[in-house]
This record gives C-alpha cells, structure tokens and sequence, in this order.
C-alpha cells in the first residue's frame, strides 16, 4: 500500500469510516463535477464522459445530451463495480477534449479537469464528512 494509501486507512480507521465508502464519494463527485462543468453546444462533449476500470475507457458516440446525466449514470454504474487496488478512469475522447480542456470554450476557460483536481481536497473532506454521517 502507498504513503497516501496508509494515511487515507489510518484517518478511516480513526473515525470508523468504511475507506471505500469515501473514495467511491469522492470519485463520483469529481465525475460530476467534470461533466458538469464542460461547456454545452450541442451537449455532445457532455454526452461522451467515460468511466474506466484500471485502463482508460475511449468509446466516444454521438448522442446529445445537455444535461449529462447519461455520462453521470455510466460513471456511477462503473464505481458501484469498482474494487479497492482498481484504478478509475474518467476520460472523454472526443477529438477536441484537450482543446476544451486548454480553454478553447468561454464556458470553461480553465478546462474541467484541472479544476476538479484542484477541488480534490474538498470533495474528499465532504466524503468523509457523509461517511461518518
């Protein structure tokens, strides 16, 4: 097990959350978070989020899809099979992701990505705080 890894089950341990509770929060709510922060036209790039298990999911469609709640619904299907060692991948494919995520889009001049890792501490304190709920 990693440093992290040792620090984030002694903090569980300490307050008697359940580890895999907080980091399928947490996960899910950074997902949410990209998907709903990516700028809308047509709702396609909202439409093509992916989640992946351990390698990076590149399926990419044509539906439409403004609202994101598709992308949402297939990365929290794709954490409720997720185990503990597994690395999770939420990716979008479409040819001009990087560009969207360099700020091409007024809607989203600092991308999705960076910013939802830059949150990472505040989705997990708010994961942990639910988990001893």
């Amino acid at each position: 097990m990693s440093n992290l890894g040792q620090q984030l089950a002694q903090i569980a341990a300490k307050h008697k959350i359940k580890l895999e509770t907080v980091v399928r929060k947490t996960v899910l709510d950074m997902g949410a978070q990209m998907v709903q922060g990516s700028p809308v036209d047509t709702g396609r790039f909202r439409s093509n989020w992916q989640y992946g298990a351990n390698s990076i999911n590149a399926d990419t469609g044509a539906s439409i899809d403004k609202s994101g709640s598709g992308s949402i619904g297939r990365i929290t299907a794709g954490i409720a099979g997720w185990k503990p060692g597994e690395t999770m991948w939420i990716t979008n494919s479409l040819p001009y992701a990087q560009r969207l995520e360099a700020g091409w889009s007024k809607q989203a001049p600092a991308g999705m990505v960076r910013t939802t890792i830059a949150s990472f501490e505040a989705h997990f304190t708010r994961a942990m705080e639910e988990a001893r709920a």
